[in-house]
């Protein structure tokens, strides 16, 4: 094994977290650098919290940071929350993407995400269709689609 100067970073469990840092859109940075705050990887929101804080970060344009609280609490939630959670975060991603001006991978976690909160009720069915639109048809802007799907959370 080679000493490396920036060796993996795990939890004490041993599993691989990924601290690097990152900058507003998400995108690692080299090592060194400065990034923008992450959420802790140990952030355990409840269902309340996690909605309320993705939402204000959805209308701060951050919706990579967005993604973060949601995938806290659905590493938290329980097991027949999880997707709803997971399909929550993968829109976000989806945004992060649009934000990068990766329409493809745009598509895919839109596509992805909606497809997992389909089956949580009316209240997701509207963004979920949101999602869907944004992942099928030329999207609007960035901002306009992060305003869209915030407004929808």
């Amino acid at each position: 094994m080679t000493d490396h100067p920036f060796p993996r970073d795990r939890d004490p469990e041993g599993r691989p977290r990924n601290r690097r840092p990152r900058d507003a859109f998400g995108r690692p940075l080299p090592h060194g650098e400065q990034g923008v705050d992450r959420i802790p990887d140990d952030y355990a929101p409840t269902a309340e919290e996690a909605l309320t804080e993705a939402r204000r970060l959805l209308g701060e344009g951050k919706p990579f940071h967005a993604h973060e609280v949601l995938e806290g609490r659905w590493k938290n939630s329980p097991e027949e929350e999880r997707e709803l959670w997971q399909g929550l975060a993968q829109i976000c991603v989806g945004l992060t993407h649009l934000q990068r001006g990766n329409p493809r991978g745009a598509t895919t976690l839109l596509t992805r995400g909606a497809t997992r909160i389909t089956p949580y009720g009316p209240h997701y069915e509207s963004l979920a269709q949101a999602a869907h639109s944004l992942a099928t048809t030329p999207p609007p802007p960035p901002q306009t689609a992060i305003t869209t799907i915030r407004d929808l959370l």
